[in-house]
């Protein structure tokens, strides 16, 4: 028996810095761009003499790094040993297992506890794979003399392999491709820890009537083990988007997985993993989507990388310096979240109270510049729906702002000069709607919100300011079971597209 799960990556679109904080709100996307996670037995089938091991096998496969890792995991207290080099051990993937089996012990009873301890018997084999758009390909499609463009990206290889540096081989090597900012920890997290949930028999995805009280359980290992593997409790609203997809997102309070903390220091998982389970998980979680006919595009400028957490530190630095003017800004750059949140949500209710005229106004207004959108409407009802267009952009703007202000008192890039040029360009083309540096900003990425068909244009566009649009887009779905190994759908997708004569 072999179960697969994947989870999406993540743009937070409003909440960078503010989302650290209860009560402020983030929105964040999920998209496309997805983390498959495989489990079945390491051995085909139990042996007689398996009854008597204290220690059960675990192997770990990532095939893009071309790596194999092996454990030893106590059946007594769940500890693990890695019996592979140091430098294959993936910590998010150990806090995944160590946690999913410690709550399959705490939530089964008799019954579904017998069959989880002959599963366990016979090993875990647990494999990973990250679609392309978690990792940047830039460089690689420059050193071939490949055009940077979406087209050039989906000429790669499905699950492409991650390479690394010559100059680095050896126990410190580090790989050459560098990473998009999509969450790729917590979607590979999301999905490691439902894989190992359905495998185990605890949550069953494909029975709809306990599917929300099943991703509340995934949510809350997920949530726990990564901010154990990356050491400090960050705001979640990578991991609660790579669980229930795109949302509006208020973080949990830090101390319900104070437990968990003190775990690390030697306190027994499965006396932690009760707390854990029935603390008080206080964040909030409310539906939402982009509007119909607005899409997602995300772009890479190729000017270098920025470091979250140094940022993150410099800002909470700079508040505590300066509280007075640190909490003018913080409360000006909530309210531009909540405007554009505001906007978005009246455009998905005009589309659906006056779908004709709100089709209307983006079709029109995704071949021109925002500056000649008030001249599409013909009546009350498209004038609504541009209002709220041009609503949507000023509070951007306002965002971008407020963030770039921020950035310029903490001595961080938020939105560097670069890209604010790059913004203001791309918020001066046909159809674009907003423009912004998405999560904790910086040099990673940007990301544009289109209307209508104007998306193709847009990355056209992007190409020529020697920006590579990804392949990225919006997908509103958090984790979820697959049919099976998503590397054998590019194979039949190439059989059936094959016409024999």
């Amino acid at each position: 028996m072999e179960v697969v799960a994947s989870a999406p990556g993540k743009v937070l679109m409003t909440g960078g810095y503010l989302i650290l904080e209860k009560p402020n709100s983030g929105l964040v996307l999920s998209t496309n761009a997805r983390f498959y996670a495989m489990v079945k037995p390491f051995h085909e089938e139990l042996k007689p003499e398996s009854w008597a091991w204290a220690w059960m096998d675990v192997k770990l496969t990532s095939p893009q790094l071309s790596r194999e890792t092996t454990y030893k995991m106590s059946s007594k207290n769940l500890a693990l040993q890695c019996v592979s080099p140091s430098d294959s051990r993936n910590p998010f993937v150990e806090q995944a297992l160590q946690y999913a089996v410690a709550a399959a012990h705490a939530r089964l009873d008799k019954d579904g506890k017998d069959v989880l301890e002959k599963l366990l018997l016979r090993g875990l084999h647990i494999t990973v794979l990250g679609a392309n758009d978690f990792y940047s390909y830039r460089t690689q499609l420059e050193a071939h003399g490949l055009p940077l463009t979406p087209e050039a990206l989906a000429e790669l290889p499905t699950f492409t392999a991650i390479t690394f540096n010559a100059a680095d081989a050896g126990a410190n090597c580090k790989p050459e491709v560098a990473k998009t900012g999509l969450g790729s920890s917590a979607a590979m997290t999301t999905a490691v820890v439902t894989a190992l949930l359905h495998y185990l028999g605890v949550i069953d995805l494909s029975v709809s009537d306990r599917i929300s009280e099943d991703l509340d359980l995934v949510h809350i290992i997920a949530q726990t083990a990564h901010c154990i593997a990356q050491g400090k409790v960050g705001s979640g609203f990578d991991v609660s988007s790579a669980v229930y997809g795109s949302q509006r997102y208020v973080r949990f309070s830090p101390n319900v997985i104070s437990s968990a903390q003190v775990a690390v220091n030697g306190l027994d998982l499965q006396e932690v993993i009760i707390d854990v389970l029935n603390g008080k998980w206080d964040h909030e979680r409310t539906g939402f989507s982009l509007p119909p006919l607005l899409s997602l595009l995300l772009g890479e400028p190729g000017t270098g990388g920025s470091s979250t957490p140094s940022m993150v530190g410099a800002v909470k630095k700079w508040q505590k310096s300066d509280p007075v003017k640190s909490l003018y800004v913080w409360s000006a750059l909530a309210k531009a979240n909540s405007a554009l949140e505001k906007q978005l949500n009246r455009l998905s209710k005009l589309a659906e109270e006056q779908w004709e005229a709100y089709k209307s106004v983006i079709n029109s207004c995704s071949m021109c510049k925002a500056e000649k959108w008030m001249e599409q409407a013909v009546g009350p009802s498209e004038q609504a729906v541009i209002e709220a267009l041009l609503g949507a952009r000023d509070a951007m703007l306002e965002i971008r702002c407020n963030m770039h202000q921020m950035g310029e008192a903490a001595g961080v890039p938020i939105e560097p000069e670069s890209q604010t040029k790059l913004l203001n360009a791309t918020m001066d083309m046909d159809g674009v709607l907003l423009a912004g540096v998405p999560g904790a900003g910086g040099f990673d990425a940007i990301f544009a919100i289109t209307l209508g068909d104007s998306s193709n244009k847009v990355t056209k566009a992007w190409s020529s300011l020697n920006v590579l649009a990804l392949l990225v887009r919006e997908d509103p779905r958090g984790v979820c079971l697959e049919d099976g190994d998503p590397r054998l759908y590019e194979v039949m997708s190439t059989m059936s597209s094959t016409h024999i004569c």
